[in-house]
């Protein structure tokens, strides 16, 4: 979106190496763009909401791990909303005016700096408990006010960092209008930035965290701990087939401006940029769905609500209460256990 709109206007110089390439594209581009975004705009509106709802009227907020949670999906909420504006200007052009563009520019940025470093403190907090679990029981008030004000410095930090957006995001007219900052030394450095920051940093401490967490968890004995290295693997693989591909091709880009003049790649920059914000879709499910807690908690919204029967919400329910008893008992407290993911 950022990156991908600052570049729009080259698709004027594909149709000089190739215009049936740059009609094929056009088209690809109109059919595609509203499909993927609005399936992004449906599948994380609704997750999103229902992680909401059930943080704020079911579930508390008893660890870290969940102030977490009650910000991640408020963060990707923000952002889902603005892609059908998105959409709209793909298939058309920008008619929401320079204010709205900027806005829009912002939230997109903003949300892509909340989730990464949000997810970043969800690792390193799994890392406190498995690693230095006693420590972490007997300081676990602590860790909470920490947490609360962590968030909220996520929150001012992803704001700094997402000025140059709202600044120098502006609307301008090529073949049509276009939302964007068409500035090259603003574009580096927000690439620069968005590289370091929201995926080589995370990476790292992600792949580091995990390794000592895996480490700790195989000297450990139980079923349940080899379970729990899945749920670890689920989230490392998820992160990097959603965000390296984009990456990847936004490297290549940066080496050579005549990468932007050939139609493969803006193939490229539309499908991994649209495989990229699936992350608003999946942190839902990754980060609150696996937890049997959160489970229980979903069976009792359908209940409350009258979707299923109240008989077979209430087998549900001691179904899922059954599994969380036989897990507390195979766990040792809340040190190993990685099922608040």
């Amino acid at each position: 979106m950022d990156y991908y709109d600052y570049n729009e206007y080259n698709e004027l110089n594909i149709s000089n190496a190739s215009s049936q390439g740059h009609s094929n594209f056009l088209q690809f581009k109109q059919l595609f763009l509203p499909c993927m975004y609005l399936a992004v705009f449906i599948c994380g509106l609704l997750g999103n909401a229902l992680v909401l709802v059930i943080y704020i009227f079911y579930q508390k907020l008893k660890s870290l791990t969940d102030v977490f949670l009650m910000n991640l999906p408020l963060a990707d909420l923000v952002f889902v909303c603005t892609l059908p504006f998105w959409a709209y200007a793909g298939i058309h052009e920008w008619v929401f005016g320079k204010l709205m563009c900027q806005i829009l520019l912002g939230i997109y940025t903003f949300n892509f700096y909340t989730s990464m470093l949000i997810l970043v403190c969800i690792t390193v907090d799994r890392f406190i408990a498995v690693v230095r679990a006693t420590k972490a029981y007997n300081q676990k008030g602590k860790r909470m006010t920490w947490g609360k004000a962590i968030c909220r410095c996520i929150w001012v930090v992803s704001l700094l960092l997402s000025l140059p957006q709202i600044i120098y995001g502006n609307i301008h007219h090529f073949d049509k209008w276009v939302c964007g900052y068409h500035d090259e030394e603003i574009s580096t450095v927000v690439l620069a930035t968005q590289m370091t920051l929201g995926f080589f940093l995370p990476l790292l401490t992600m792949i580091v965290c995990y390794s000592v967490i895996i480490k700790t968890l195989l000297h450990a004995r139980g079923f349940q701990n080899h379970k729990s290295l899945k749920i670890i693997f689920l989230v490392v693989a998820v992160f990097l087939l959603t965000q390296t591909p984009f990456t990847l091709v936004k490297l290549i880009g940066s080496t050579s401006w005549e990468y932007h003049v050939m139609t493969s790649y803006h193939y490229a920059i539309l499908v991994t940029e649209a495989i990229a914000y699936l992350r608003a879709c999946l942190n839902p499910v990754l980060y609150a769905f696996v937890g049997l807690k959160f489970r229980k908690n979903f069976w009792q919204l359908v209940k409350d609500i009258g979707c299923l029967p109240y008989l077979g919400a209430s087998s549900q329910q001691k179904s899922s209460e059954g599994t969380s008893k036989m897990f507390s008992t195979s766990q040792h407290a809340e040190a190993t256990s990685m099922s608040q993911l």
